[in-house]
């Protein structure tokens, strides 16, 4: 099975599998062809975060994770921070190119794959030239920024063709990123970062303003690591290390695992207050975390049994806690897949912002992120920008392992709002036992400020019911509601294993997404 946010793009990988290819290969396939069909969250321009796992005990995460440039721009010191937008936010390399690499000779290694590099770029080079419908998603965030990307360096030529948005529905073609992906497909994944059209990119970024160059784009590599875990109700949850903030999707649920959540109702006043105040006591530790090679990380303080035991005790179960903290807004996609040997792997791309930087990159057709806005210029501050440092990164996708095997994929868009709906999520899962279909449909929650709601109040679906909004606001939540089924929301994809091998699966229904099932049998006699 694969699950994506686009259609064509679940179609992708799951043509890879039909055709033999393991889950590592559709990933690869899938990731492609949603870098075209998808630009308004994804690209070549940006990184990405895999959770890799098989029935053979191998666990671990690919961080395809670009680092600052190593010659930053000289600051005065009076600035009000990093741009959000533009060549000023374009201050980290993009290594998703390169983790795609990093996951083909994982695969070859480990899992017998088979499938040529090339062949898995195929859809998304004929999405590029050939084009695709335009969806609903895309023309939403092109209308919503549309002011200011006219000023934004050559994005209008190639996402507002002729000066206007394209309509949900018209055909949207990418030629020039068709010809850079054709180039990868010859010459390999180290293209981008090594040779001619590596030197067109930092052409076309140092034209644009960006300090990124030629050396940059080589140093940048994907890094593997050990997943961080958390055992929740019997299920091993694995989650990437620092500096993403997988760990702090774990502290939340190792914090509600001394909650009886299974004798609620899931969706209730009680279940919402316990995520959102799991939530904020583990956002608590948050702070911290930044990257490994700049400062020591502290995972097992944060997840130590007696830590969360004592964030358990601080919530009050009749009364909200205050929640001033900043939210970090952001956007990408989830897609995941699992094979006939059950080999599972769960993938977050992204280019930060919807549009990332805005910038893009000479005549390569490749939109540049803006993680380099995640940075502080706080000196003191753990996360503060520095040479070749990589960012705190949202991006955390994940996987529970059940005796060992995989059991659950999962992950989610959404920055900040990523833990939170993983909380959601897990708990339906796990201790509602809700199939994916029933808990990506359930109402969801946002705490803090959204680019659409600047007051740090807790944003809820409206279809979590009347009764439910009146139990919160007594209980000292400021609430303020979201349309049910809200693209702020998040797009979430699910697949289960379930003990028998049967395979159950959906994407959100907030977006364009879809699971398809290639083979529904996966037990080990087969």
């Amino acid at each position: 099975m694969v699950t994506s946010p686009h259609a064509l793009a679940s179609e992708a990988g799951a043509r890879v599998l039909r055709d033999g290819g393991n889950a590592l290969e559709a990933c690869i396939a899938t990731g492609a062809a949603i870098a075209v069909l998808y630009p308004h969250f994804c690209g070549l321009g940006g990184d990405a975060v895999w959770i890799v796992a098989d029935p053979d005990g191998r666990r671990t995460c690919f961080l395809g994770i670009g680092q600052a440039a190593r010659q930053l721009p000289a600051r005065s010191g009076d600035e009000d921070g990093i741009p959000l937008r533009g060549p000023g936010s374009a201050l980290t390399s993009a290594c998703v190119v390169d983790s795609w690499g990093h996951a083909h000779a994982y695969s070859a290694q480990h899992w017998a794959g088979r499938q040529p590099f090339a062949s898995l770029l195929n859809d998304a080079i004929g999405f590029a030239r050939e084009g695709f419908p335009v969806t609903a998603s895309q023309a939403f965030w092109l209308d919503f920024r549309k002011a200011e990307a006219a000023g934004w360096p050559g994005f209008a030529n190639v996402f507002m063709p002729g000066g206007a948005a394209p309509e949900v529905g018209a055909i949207f073609r990418q030629p020039q990123l068709a010809r850079t992906l054709e180039r990868l497909a010859a010459d390999g994944p180290r293209a981008f970062y090594e040779g001619a059209l590596a030197q067109a990119i930092a052409d076309g970024l140092r034209a644009a303003g960006s300090p990124l160059t030629a050396a940059d784009l080589a140093a940048t590599r994907t890094r593997e690591e050990a997943p961080a875990s958390l055992v929740y109700r019997g299920v091993e949850l694995l989650a990437p290390p620092p500096p993403t903030q997988g760990v702090t999707t774990l502290a939340i649920m190792g914090i509600l695992s001394h909650f009886d959540l299974g004798a609620l109702e899931a969706g209730s006043a009680d279940h919402l207050h316990l995520c959102v105040e799991a939530v904020k006591q583990a956002f608590l530790d948050r702070h911290g975390l930044a990257d490994p090679d700049a400062s020591e990380q502290q995972i097992d303080e944060i997840l130590d049994p007696r830590r969360l035991a004592g964030r358990a005790q601080a919530i009050d179960i009749a009364r909200a806690k205050d929640w001033p903290h900043v939210f970090r807004n952001g956007d990408t996609v989830f897609f995941g897949a699992t094979d006939a040997e059950g080999r599972s792997v769960s993938v977050l791309q992204s280019t930060y912002f919807d549009w990332g930087s805005g910038v893009v990159v000479g005549d390569t057709g490749i939109l540049w992120q803006n993680r380099g806005a995640a940075f502080s210029l706080d000196p003191g501050h753990p996360n503060v920008l520095a040479p070749g440092k990589r960012p705190f990164y949202t991006l955390n996708p994940g996987m529970g392992l059940r005796n060992g095997r995989p059991e659950l994929i999962y992950g989610t868009q959404g920055a900040d709002g990523q833990p939170q709906t993983l909380a959601m999520l897990l708990t339906r899962l796990i201790d509602f036992a809700e199939d994916p279909a029933q808990v990506l449909a359930g109402p969801r929650f946002l705490l803090g400020k959204t680019f659409s709601d600047s007051r740090d109040s807790l944003k809820l679906e409206a279809d979590a019911g009347e009764a439910v909004f009146e139990t919160l606001t007594e209980r000292g939540h400021l609430l303020s509601p979201l349309p049910a089924r809200s693209p702020i929301a998040g797009q979430a994809g699910i697949i289960r294993i379930k003990e028998d091998g049967i395979l159950d699966g959906a994407h959100d229904p907030r977006g364009d997404g879809i699971a398809i099932a290639v083979n529904e049998d996966m037990s080990p006699a087969k």
